[in-house]
């Protein structure tokens, strides 16, 4: 890992991907991880696979079973709105 996990650091579960959110912080060997539309969760250390460029990066088995569902709908909203017929 090249560079400490911190708080705001943007959240993703793949390089390349979109964040999926930012780092709320850290408790004990947990990272406190806010998901858009989700709210706050919690995954263990060990999910971090890489931190690098101001981006920490998950690895995507790791995080938990409310974790990645929250992770699936965390740009749904935007997806809504970019399928919406064109109304002129």
């Amino acid at each position: 890992m090249g560079e400490p996990v911190r708080k705001d650091l943007l959240v993703f579960l793949h390089y390349g991907d979109v964040a999926i959110g930012a780092v709320r912080g850290m408790k004990d060997n947990d990272l406190i991880v806010c998901i858009e539309s989700a709210g706050d969760f919690t995954s263990p250390r060990s999910a971090v696979h890489d931190v690098d460029f101001d981006k920490v990066i998950l690895d995507g088995r790791e995080p938990g079973k409310k974790t990645r569902a929250a992770t699936g709908r965390a740009h749904a909203a935007e997806d809504d709105e970019d399928h919406e017929p064109n109304v002129d």
